[in-house]
């Protein structure tokens, strides 16, 4: 006959069992539906998407053990955000991300319960995505960046390596609401330096050909591109229709810069994202996201490409040389 201590013991053991099997069923895979406007990267990890899920990672949450990630890329086409967006929605995901104005709408209109984060992108109250920052209200919150306000600096740095360019361009995206605010500190910013800005405008690799080919026509001495995910995925082409027609090109994203263009100074597209994860992980904890105040940008970063500087026989002043958080050499 089995003793009472020995029958204790086994019981207590089988109970112990039962119960951390009961939590390994029970615990939670939370599901994030990840949207996006591009083509997917050959090589997801490197990019900006990557960022996200490293962030996700530094968090404590690990791909396919404590959270899964449904990824949909639009290929440049807009027009199929609303389909993608109602396919994250019938999976019933748990928060779904998002880093560019036409993203962050299709899913708005998509959605009014599951929470949406925003990767940085331009003006989401201006955007009519949030009531404010400080309280957003609605089910979007996430990350604002300040291209609206960095116009000033834009034509600062323009006015110090090309004091001479009197016409510039500006390449901007009808398609993105941002951008009319966006033009006009631009303008307003030229203004008082005795510059002109005209507007060319492109929604499509096509149209950025035709811009750059009416930026030749009216003679414009610079072009300044205006923060937009198409001209991102396509600044190789951007850069190189710069370089063609000989105007220094003034950008945003530093992403356009190792591209080929001359300057950038803005945010980090790749932090931008990475922090964007803190956004996840507050609401997986329970927080409502129209009590989560947006985060503006405070991580800015100037960056120059000598290759092409010398390519254009631009001169950049050493004080800017030495400001710039990196050189492309």
């Amino acid at each position: 006959m089995m003793n009472r201590r020995k029958l204790l013991k086994m019981l207590v053991g089988s109970a112990g069992f039962a119960s951390a099997t009961a939590r390994a069923q029970q615990r939670r895979v939370w599901l994030i539906g990840f949207l996006a406007l591009p083509t997917r990267p050959d090589r997801l990890e490197a990019s900006r998407f990557g960022a996200f899920v490293r962030g996700m990672r530094e968090l404590g949450y690990i791909e396919g053990d404590s959270v899964k990630i449904e990824w949909r890329f639009a290929c440049g086409d807009i027009a199929q955000l609303p389909r993608l967006a109602s396919e994250l929605v019938a999976l019933k995901v748990d928060v779904i991300v998002g880093g560019a104005t036409p993203v962050i709408s299709a899913a708005q209109k998509t959605t009014s319960t599951i929470p949406i984060v925003m990767a940085p992108i331009n003006d989401p109250v201006g955007s009519g995505f949030v009531t404010s920052l400080s309280r957003p209200g609605g089910n979007i919150t996430g990350l604002s960046n300040l291209s609206t306000d960095l116009s000033p600096k834009i034509i600062e740095l323009l006015q110090l390596i090309a004091p001479r360019a009197l016409l510039i361009a500006v390449l901007s995206n009808p398609d993105n609401p941002s951008h009319a605010a966006i033009l006009a500190n631009l303008r307003a910013s030229m203004d008082r330096v005795g510059k002109t800005g005209v507007v060319v405008e492109a929604t499509s690799a096509q149209e950025i050909d035709a811009a750059f080919a009416d930026i030749g026509k009216q003679g414009a001495q610079a072009v300044v591109v205006a923060p937009d995910t198409l001209f991102v995925e396509q600044r190789s082409q951007i850069a190189e229709l710069a370089l063609n027609h000989r105007v220094p090109s003034f950008c945003e994203f530093r992403e356009h810069v190792e591209a080929g263009a001359l300057v950038s100074y803005g945010q980090n597209l790749v932090d931008g994202y990475r922090r964007a994860a803190t956004f996840v992980d507050k609401l997986l904890k329970g927080s409502k996201p129209g009590d989560l105040p947006i985060e503006q940008s405070t991580k800015l970063e100037l960056v120059i490409n000598l290759v092409t500087a010398r390519a254009l026989r631009v001169t950049i002043p050493a004080e800017l040389l030495a400001r710039a958080d990196e050189l492309v050499e």
